[in-house]
């Protein structure tokens, strides 16, 4: 069910001068495919501006929070919370799927809360923010609901699931992780890979992920969750 932009922004304390913007943020292409007449515009731009407006302000959070931390790792902290299933997280949060314009066909599928939609629509909603109210309200809207909220703000956010998998099995003897791509879905400039991890032909992890690399990174960490291997601290 689509609700109205008013209430999230009563909910997020926001108030955006330009309401047209915020209305774009969370306008999908299908949506403007299927009601050409009312000259819609779909959030794509607004994807692409906020995703780098929200790997500005990851790395400015970083490199205060984190002062003596090398370059390299900082990169993969930011990569970390920018990935696709850690901005899921957060639109799911906030609810953003529930105020999303989708064409019919896309709401029947249930692209209302399909993965890739869902990180688009937040990265759509940083640049209409940055837009519309400016940096600052980006920094604060960030503090707010993202900072706070990732995972163990002492936890090593730099795992490389993979690694850790294939460690874990060497020396455990449990030979090496085989991947499978098992499914592909979407269309091209949005599509969504899907991996699974064997140990000796069982199933133990699946995941989702815009490149195989992420859906293989994810589908290891089920996998160590499912072998209740802990990701240990930095």
């Amino acid at each position: 069910m689509h609700r109205n932009l008013k209430q999230l922004q009563t909910e997020l304390k926001l108030a955006f001068r330009n309401p047209d913007i915020l209305r774009q943020a969370f306008t999908h292409a299908s949506y403007v495919n299927e009601h050409r007449s009312l000259h819609h515009k779909d959030n794509e731009r607004l994807e692409f501006l906020g995703d780098a407006v929200l790997e500005l302000a990851v790395s400015e959070y970083l490199f205060e929070k984190y002062p003596n931390r090398p370059e390299g790792e900082l990169t993969k902290l930011r990569a970390s919370i920018v990935c696709e299933s850690s901005l899921v997280g957060f639109a799911e949060r906030l609810e953003f799927g529930s105020y999303v314009l989708l064409g019919k066909g896309e709401e029947q599928t249930g692209g209302r809360m399909r993965p890739a939609l869902l990180a688009d629509v937040f990265e759509a909603f940083i640049g209409a923010l940055y837009l519309d109210l400016g940096m600052d309200k980006v920094r604060e809207f960030l503090r707010a609901h993202m900072f706070p909220n990732l995972p163990n703000q002492g936890r090593l956010l730099t795992a490389d699931y993979k690694t850790f998998l294939q460690e874990h099995a060497q020396q455990h003897s449990l030979g090496s992780p085989e991947y499978r791509i098992v499914d592909e879905r979407g269309p091209a400039h949005e599509r969504e890979f899907v991996a699974e991890v064997y140990l000796h032909e069982r199933l133990l992890g699946r995941g989702a992920g815009r490149s195989k690399k992420e859906a293989e990174q994810q589908a290891a960490a089920q996998a160590l969750d499912a072998l209740d291997v802990k990701v240990k601290p930095s």
